[in-house]
């Protein structure tokens, strides 16, 4: 009779990448925090929001989890892609994500609306210039990134929705 599963399981080394690269995404969401943190307490409550805007509460189990999905999808890259394709899948998923730390800091910490859009619609294109990385050294790891995308196309209708409203 034939074993159960031929299926391994992944070695130690490869669990503490996983865990690793989630850290490392679930850090600068942190790190991004502060200047959210800041924003929220002393500017933001006074902007008009646009309709659709959600309770604030919303955003950090959203944004854990999406960056949860990220590290994981880093991942996949970092281990099975090889070369080239590898090293820019990962580069661009380095640029999104310093983007995506930017917005914060533009957006909350300069309380700069119009310059936080343009980082979005920045953080958008470099979105989806990952996904189509990540697409070529492991398809798993690009819709990984669909939720990440779809967020942060709201977000942009939010931060459009503000910049109009204020």
């Amino acid at each position: 009779m034939e074993a159960v599963s031929s299926r391994r399981l992944p070695d130690l080394r490869a669990l503490a990448g996983l865990v690793l690269a989630v850290l490392a995404c679930e850090l600068v969401g942190i790190t991004a925090a502060v200047f959210t943190q800041t924003g929220l307490s002393t500017w933001y409550g006074t902007l008009t929001r646009p309709e659709l805007a959600p309770p604030n509460w919303v955003f950090g189990p959203v944004w854990t989890t999406l960056y949860a999905l990220m590290g994981v999808a880093v991942w996949l890259a970092w281990r099975n892609g090889t070369g080239r394709a590898r090293t820019v899948a990962v580069s661009l998923f380095v640029v999104q994500l310093a983007l995506n730390f930017s917005w914060s800091f533009v957006f909350f910490g300069a309380q700069e609306i119009l310059a936080a859009l343009a980082v979005i619609v920045a953080l958008l294109v470099a979105i989806v210039a990952t996904m189509a990385a990540f697409w070529r050294v492991d398809r798993r790891a690009a819709p990984l990134m669909v939720p990440y995308l779809a967020w942060v196309a709201f977000a942009t209708y939010l931060n459009y929705g503000f910049w109009t409203l204020n």
